[in-house]
C-alpha cells in the first residue's frame, strides 16, 4: 500500500531539515534545490521561527543569488524582524531581477508603513498600478485602499474600490467594502450611479442591489431603498442583511407592520440579536400593542442584560397600561445601573405621583432637576406634583427657582401665578399671569389644564378675554 500524501510530505520535510543541518555543518553533498529552500523557509515561517527562516533564506540566496522569489521571502522575514533598511535593500535587488511580481510592491508598502511613511507607501502602489492589469491590478488597488485607510484619506479609499468595480463589477470583496465607505464618506449619489451601471450589465447581482438600497437610504429615499432591497431578497431569499435594512426602511416610513415582518425574517435567518428584538418591540410600541412590545423588549434584555434602557422601555409599556407597580419594578432595576439617569427618575416620579406617593415622587423629580437644572420637564413635573399635593408654599418657592434656573422660561410665570392664586394672593397672582401672557399667551392652556376651576376667577377670565380681543384685531 502506498504512503498517504501527508506522511510522505512529512518525511520529505524531515529529510530537507537534515540536509539543511548538513549544509550548515559544511558537509559535502548537502545541496538543496531552490524549491526545497522555499519549502524550508515556509516551514520555519509557519512555526514563527523567524531567525531560523531568515538563516535558511540567506543560505538559499548564497546558492541562488538570482532568484527574485527567494529575495522576496527574505525581505518579508526582515520586515517581520523589523530590519526595515535591510528589507528595502533586498527588495531593490529583487526588483532588478524581476519587477513583475505584485508581492514586491506590497512588501515595499509594508516597509514604508512600518516607518510611518504613508505617502511613500501610496506612491509606490500608485506607480505600480500602471504596470499591471486584471487581477494583479485589483490586488494592488486593495492594498492601496488599505494604505489610504491607514492614514485616514477616506475619500481615496472609496476611489480605489470604485476603480476595482469598474474592472470587475462582481468583485464581492469590493462590493462589501464600498457599501460601508459610501455611507462613511457620504458619497451616496456616486454610489447610486456606480451600482446602477453594474446592474445594467449584471441584473442578478444581489450585493449590487443591496448597496444601491443602502445608498438610497443614505439619502433618506426610503421608498427607493425598499425597492432595491426587495430585488436583493428576490435573488437571494436568505439575504438577512437586506431584510434587516428593509425593516429599518419600513420603520422610518412608520410602516410598522411591514417592518415587523422583515425583522422577524432576520430572526429566522440569523443568530438572534438584541437590536432586532428591540426594533420589533419599538414597532409594537408604536402600534400600541404593549404586551407584544414588552415581550420583545424582554427578549432583548435577556440578550443584553447590562442595557438599562430595555428596563426603561419595558416600564413605559406598563405605564401606558397604568400598571404603575410593575413599571416601578423595572425602573428601579434601571436606576440600579444608572442611578441619576434623568429619564428613569422622571418616570419613577410620574409612577409614584399616580400612586399618590408624594414623598417618593418629589424625591425622584428632585433628582431630575439636580442633574438637568435647565431642562423644563423635570421642573414642570415637580411643580405639578407639589400643586396636586397642596404644597403651595413649597411650590411657589420652586417655581421661582425654576424660572431662574431655566433663564426665564415664560411657562414658570404661569406656575408662579397658579401657586399665588392657590395661596389666596390674587392680586400678585394676576400680575404674574399678565407677565406670562405678555411673554407667551399660548401657554395659558397649560395653566388652565393644571386647574380648570381657575376660570372661576374673574381676573383670569378678563385677562384671557383681553388677549383674545388683541389676537382678533
Amino acid at each position: 500500500m502506498s504512503k498517504s500524501p501527508y506522511r510522505q510530505d512529512r518525511e520529505e520535510l524531515k529529510a530537507l531539515l537534515v540536509q539543511f543541518e548538513n549544509l550548515k555543518a559544511g558537509q559535502p553533498n548537502s545541496f538543496i534545490e531552490e524549491d526545497g529552500f522555499e519549502r524550508l523557509i515556509d516551514h520555519f515561517d509557519e512555526k514563527e521561527q523567524y531567525p531560523q527562516a531568515l538563516e535558511a533564506a540567506r543560505y538559499a540566496i548564497g546558492q541562488y543569488p538570482y532568484s527574485a522569489s527567494l529575495l522576496l521571502q527574505k525581505a518579508n522575514l526582515l520586515i517581520i524582524l523589523r530590519k526595515y533598511n535591510e528589507a528595502l535593500h533586498t527588495l531593490e535587488q529583487a526588483e532588478l531581477l524581476d519587477a513583475s511580481d505584485t508581492a514586491l510592491y506590497i512588501l515595499k508598502t509594508d516597509v514604508y508603513l512600518a516607518l510611518d511613511l504613508q505617502q511613500k507607501a501610496a506612491d509606490v502602489l500608485e506607480a505600480a498600478l500602471e504596470s499591471f492589469e486584471g487581477e494583479e491590478k485589483i490586488d494592488l488597488l486593495f492594498e492601496l485602499a488599505d494604505v489610504y485607510d491607514d492614514y485616514e484619506n477616506f475619500e481615496k479609499v472609496f476611489d480605489c474600490l470604485n476603480v476595482i468595480l469598474q474592472i470587475d463589477p462582481n468583485n464581492e470583496e469590493a462590493l462589501y467594502k464600498i457599501c460601508f465607505w459610501t455611507d462613511f464618506t457620504g458619497r451616496n449619489e456616486e454610489g447610486i450611479k456606480l451600482h446602477q451601471r453594474i446592474l445594467e450589465e449584471h441584473p442578478f447581482n444581489e450585493l449590487a442591489w443591496f448597496n444601491l438600497g443602502a445608498a438610497f437610504q443614505g439619502l433618506k429615499l426610503h421608498e427607493k431603498a425598499i425597492d432595491a432591497y426587495l430585488y436583493a431578497v428576490a435573488i437571494d431569499e436568505k439575504f438577512d442583511y437586506a431584510y434587516r435594512n428593509l425593516g429599518d426602511a419600513y420603520l422610518r416610513l412608520r410602516r410598522y407592520k411591514e417592518a415587523i415582518e422583515m425583522l422577524e425574517k432576520v430572526l429566522e435567518l440569523a443568530r438572534p440579536e438584541y437590536v432586532i428584538y428591540e426594533a420589533i418591540g419599538h414597532c409594537y410600541d408604536k402600534l400600541a400593542n404593549y404586551p407584544q412590545a414588552r415581550f420583545h423588549y424582554k427578549k432583548a434584555s435577556h440578550l443584553n442584560a447590562e442595557d438599562s434602557q430595555m428596563h426603561y422601555k419595558i416600564a413605559c409599556t406598563y405605564m401606558n397600561e397604568a400598571h404603575w407597580q410593575s413599571a416601578i419594578k423595572h425602573l428601579l432595576t434601571a436606576t440600579r445601573m444608572h442611578r441619576m439617569q434623568p429619564e428613569y427618575n422622571l418616570a419613577l416620579g410620574q409612577c409614584y405621583m399616580e400612586l399618590d406617593n408624594v414623598d417618593e415622587a418629589i424625591t425622584y423629580f428632585g433628582n431630575v432637576v439636580r442633574v438637568r437644572p435647565k431642562n423644563m420637564n423635570g421642573w414642570t413635573e415637580l411643580l405639578k406634583c407639589l400643586y396636586n399635593a397642596g404644597m403651595y408654599d413649597d411650590g411657589l418657592e420652586y417655581a421661582h427657582f425654576a424660572f431662574e434656573q431655566t433663564d426665564g422660561k415664560p411657562v414658570f410665570l404661569f406656575y408662579i401665578s397658579m401657586f399665588l392664586f392657590a395661596n389666596g394672593s390674587s392680586k400678585e397672582a394676576t400680575i404674574q399671569l399678565e407677565n406670562g401672557m405678555a411673554a407667551n399667551p399660548r401657554l395659558i392652556k397649560k395653566f388652565i389644564a393644571l386647574n380648570p376651576a381657575i376660570l372661576q376667577q374673574q381676573a383670569v377670565v378678563e385677562l384671557v378675554a383681553r388677549y383674545k380681543k388683541k389676537k382678533t384685531r
